[in-house]
């Protein structure tokens, strides 16, 4: 039996030019999970990530604190899996308004509310639900079917990846809308259930999928085990506990 954990990065830089970098904070929850693994003694035997900076940046920063107090785990280097990618939400943004695509037009549509950044994330949700209806599918440079078709690909991918490393488990980092995708479809739910599912979803949340494989399992058997468990969050305060 094998175990996959599946990690949200750490904070990005959200509301900032470039949003596919960890901020500070990020990169401290993701040495915290390290931390509470190394502690635990919490054997990983397989590190995957997605191709997005914040992606590996934050396995970057769990590996530095893991292998510190974990030196068994010193050999451990990451494998990408270009599928663990999030889904492009310039494009969901700019999709749903044109003039988001400049930071002038952004900048104009939040800049007369009590709280820009409680402003941008409203119109943010508003862009989420018209990707996740369907009813605009053809727009959309990926919509949301072949998102999560091209998550459930990669998921079979590190499926076949620690069965060929006889890994027992695996963490691969990733992030929400991934998790949420893959969660949904081990539930047998819907779109909407995987958007409220990636709206709950915390920094550096663990949610685990485990693998079943016998002769009989063609192809092996997922089962969700937990969902964004975030516990080492609270070593160091609750101020550490962040969604976007």
């Amino acid at each position: 039996m094998t175990t996959l954990l599946f990690a949200r990065h750490g904070q990005a830089s959200f509301g900032q030019r470039n949003y596919d970098q960890l901020s500070e904070l990020g990169a401290k929850q993701a040495a915290c999970l390290g931390s509470q693994y190394a502690q635990a003694q919490r054997k990983i035997d397989a590190i995957v990530t997605g191709a997005l900076s914040r992606q590996q940046d934050s396995a970057t920063h769990f590996l530095s604190a893991y292998q510190a107090g974990y030196p068994d785990a010193a050999q451990l280097q990451p494998t990408l899996i270009e599928g663990f990618n999030e889904f492009n939400h310039t494009d969901v943004f700019v999709k749903y308004n044109p003039e988001f695509s400049t930071e002038v037009g952004l900048l104009t549509a939040i800049a007369s509310a009590p709280v820009p950044k409680v402003r941008l994330a409203e119109l943010f949700n508003e862009a989420m639900l018209r990707w996740h209806s369907g009813d605009h599918d053809e727009e959309y440079l990926e919509s949301w079917p072949q998102f999560n078709q091209r998550v459930q690909q990669a998921l079979q991918h590190v499926v076949e990846l620690t069965q060929h490393k006889q890994a027992n488990t695996a963490l691969i980092f990733t992030s929400g809308g991934v998790i949420a995708a893959i969660t949904a479809h081990l539930l047998g739910q819907s779109s909407a259930t995987a958007y409220s599912i990636n709206r709950s979803l915390i920094n550096t949340g663990v949610t685990s999928v485990v693998v079943k494989s016998t002769p009989s399992d063609t192809p092996p058997k997922l089962r969700l085990l937990s969902l964004n468990e975030h516990s080492h969050l609270y070593q160091q305060g609750q101020d550490l506990l962040t969604w976007h």
